[in-house]
């Protein structure tokens, strides 16, 4: 123990001295002058991802050794050291190394040519005590040197699953197990769907995941980041902490309602209009209700011109609209076609009416003079951009949805179901994201307000540089030097316009922020959590945030909760990645005891039969317990759950009904983790048949020490289990 102390105690100084390198080294990069600004700025940032890197290493430095059969001893920890002075050998080996996979997946049966496994346990900085697994078959010479006769290789991992929970969730990366390790270490370059039963570790062990990839493939990952969506926010502020624990932050953080930045969710969908929302029929409705915006003029259209009325009928339009369409362009994009069409067919008849008599088509120079007139004169005419604007107007996702919904005759015209009718339009819901979404493609941008918003900006920028040209100018006086040929003055150093540059505001904001705030980027990998409550457009969405299509997809089937969800892994994703997905299982419940397990499992099979439960790898020795309240008693009851647990180590939650005083629906604790959980009224829970069935198995598998419920009505069939542990009040 003593050698051991020592030794970790000198990677800490080790950790230390790297600290202070990088700090200095991140101060200088503040401070250069050498280089241009974007040199400059990569320095500082990538100076400033070493500094988190480190800032992240002191728990748990060093959690584990493995000793070989050769004789060779290392260590293996949060981060990689090396020792500068000594060819830069390795003191500390990163756990996500290829070398440091025994340490993970060594066995007795096949110990990876491993004789001894040590675990670590510190509290802060200090070793407190290690466990060890010695590998080897009954009789050999190095099984004599164990240390003790009781070395447990699970003991670990068992303090781990045991203790008290936090704010937030914790990484594993000191007790990851093999069939986690297999998943987090897989080499494919597509989909990986990670499915496992509540406790498995899915979660956890996806984000895990991220930091190998972002470990392995560095230079391709890091340029464009990782995004993880989870299903709330109070779950995406429980798994927070696990990457940046493993010094990863080059990653955004959001909820399928987030995925368009600025747009706020307002209001909540109906379950059926969930459903038709987010069902693989909205794509063809929504492009019907953006043709339905490419109008043909009921009557022939008269624009007055200087010489001539050109008037545009109904054909030339149609003839328009159908080039425009064909075009293959978004339909903002698109009306340059149409406008294309329309004005040249307009100055074609205008042409012929004002030459009548002394001009023909051979007459090209004269016929095309002609012709930039009065197309000068169109682009000025209020009638006819009135009329580009009727027949093939430029239209924003947010009007084109809200006035779908508000208006049963574009509902009708699109073939959409006259359900999804609603007074206010752009009362937005999570389910109307990713058809907002959709319509961008649909619609592309408008190049014409783009192009002028450029233009504006290099008009600022010209002006600038003419400004500090005057600065510059004002800088010197060449009179009063004329006589000195050696004499230097500013604007022989320093050109205007790169003055005017010193001053344009420069973008410093981490990639995570960037990232977040831009609907079009794209990330080189995708985590999706609680996945099985994906709608068919939400993976639309998805996918085209990650052309790659790299992802980590994790759920459980068996919790689906929503009627737009997944029945089907391939039903979601052969559309998308046809061929290049592959599914992989956790068998393993790290979190919820056997007792618990027991009665979850009942009403698992109450609504999934052909389902099995994940094995519990633990027993907490507390059994569940019920009891039947008045609905006068049940606020004191749960006071006093509240008010026992509140003196006990962890955290603890109260699940149930919208109206009990205290409570959180169960959509708010998917993914979360509790030590003590208190179901009220599952009667209630499961009156929503498969859809309750399913979050009464969520919420009675929050818990990773105590479960109790409390009940009005007799205790539903599928919880049974609990009857004879009936407690009185």
């Amino acid at each position: 123990m003593r050698a051991e102390r020592d030794h970790v105690a000198g990677l800490h100084e080790r950790l230390d001295a790297e600290r202070a390198r990088v700090e200095r080294e991140y101060r200088a990069a503040l401070r250069g002058t050498g280089g241009t600004p974007m040199e400059r700025d990569v320095e500082v940032r990538a100076q400033a991802r070493q500094r988190r890197r480190l800032a992240v290493a002191d728990e748990g430095l060093c959690f584990g050794r493995l000793d070989d059969r050769s004789g060779q001893t290392t260590y293996i920890g949060r981060i990689g050291l090396v020792d500068e002075d000594n060819d830069y050998e390795p003191v500390l080996l990163d756990w996500r190394a290829p070398a440091a996979r025994p340490f993970y997946v060594a066995t007795a049966a096949s110990p990876e040519n491993t004789r001894r496994r040590r675990q670590f346990h510190s509290r802060r900085r200090r070793l407190v005590e290690f466990t060890d697994e010695v590998f080897g078959r009954p009789g050999e010479e190095d099984l004599a040197d164990a240390l003790d006769g009781t070395a447990r290789g699970d003991a670990a991992l068992l303090a781990a699953v045991s203790a008290p929970r936090g704010d937030g969730m914790r990484d594993i990366v000191a007790t990851i197990q093999a069939e986690q390790d297999e998943i987090i270490r897989l080499d494919h370059p597509g989909v990986l769907v990670v499915e496992g039963g509540p406790g498995t570790g899915k979660t956890v062990v996806a984000l895990h995941r991220v930091a190998y990839l972002l470990y392995t493939q560095r230079e391709r990952m890091e340029r464009h980041g990782v995004l993880v969506v989870g299903p709330n926010p109070a779950f995406l502020h429980h798994i927070g902490r696990v990457l940046p624990s493993l010094g990863e932050s080059d990653v955004v953080f959001t909820t399928p309602g987030g995925l368009l930045p600025g747009l706020r969710v307002t209001a909540e969908d109906e379950p059926e209009i969930a459903r038709l929302k987010g069902s693989p029929a909205m794509p063809d409705v929504l492009a019907a209700a953006v043709a339905d915006r490419q109008r043909l003029p009921e009557h022939s259209v008269h624009v007055p011109l200087a010489d001539v009325t050109a008037r545009l009928d109904a054909d030339v339009a149609e003839w328009a609209r159908q080039e425009a369409r064909d075009s293959g362009l978004p339909h903002n994009e698109a009306r340059a076609v149409f406008t294309d069409i329309v004005t040249w067919a307009l100055t074609e008849r205008a042409i012929s009416r004002i030459g009548r008599g002394w001009l023909n088509r051979d007459d090209r120079e004269a016929w095309e003079d002609l012709r930039a007139g009065l197309l000068t004169e169109l682009a000025e005419n209020e009638a006819f951009t009135a009329t580009l604007d009727e027949l093939w107007p430029v239209l924003t996702p947010e009007t084109v949805l809200a006035e779908l919904y508000s208006c049963p005759e574009r509902l009708r015209a699109a073939g959409a179901d006259p359900s999804l009718w609603r007074a206010e339009g752009d009362a937005w819901t999570v389910p109307d994201v990713p058809l907002l979404d959709e319509l961008m493609e649909l619609l592309g941008r408008d190049k014409a307000a783009e192009n002028s918003a450029k233009a504006a900006v290099e008009r600022q920028r010209q002006a600038e540089a003419t400004y500090a040209a005057g600065v510059l100018d004002g800088l010197v006086d060449r009179t009063e030097s004329m006589d000195d040929d050696d004499h230097l003055f500013a604007t022989d150093l320093l050109y205007a316009e790169d003055l005017a540059d010193r001053f344009v505001e420069r973008d410093t904001r981490e990639l995570a922020e960037r990232a977040a705030a831009d609907r079009d980027w794209t990330y080189r990998h995708v985590v999706v959590d609680e996945a099985q409550e994906l709608s068919a457009m939400d993976w639309r969405v998805l996918m085209r945030r990650c052309p790659a299509r790299s992802f980590t997809v994790v759920g459980d089937l068996a919790q689906r909760r929503s009627a737009a969800g997944a029945n089907s892994w391939a039903e979601m994703l052969e559309p998308h990645v046809p061929g290049r997905w592959v599914h992989r299982s956790l068998t393993v419940n790290y979190r919820t005891p056997s007792e618990i397990m027991a009665v979850a499992g009942e009403v698992l099979a109450e609504f999934a039969p052909g389902t099995r439960p994940p094995e519990s790898v633990r027993a907490s020795g507390v059994r569940p317990w019920a009891r039947r309240v008045t609905r006068d008693e049940l606020p004191g009851a749960i006071e006093a759950f509240v008010r026992e647990e509140a003196d006990r180590e962890g955290t603890s939650v109260v699940i149930g009904p919208p109206e009990v005083p205290g409570a959180v629906p169960v959509s708010d604790t998917k993914g979360l983790e509790f030590d003590a959980v208190l179901v009220v009224e599952p009667e209630r829970i499961l009156a929503d048949g498969l859809r309750g069935a399913a979050e009464l198995y969520v919420a009675l598998t929050r818990a990773t020490q105590r479960l109790g419920v409390l009940h009005l009505a007799p205790l539903p069939r599928a919880l049974s289990g609990l009857a004879d542990r009936e407690v009185a009040g």
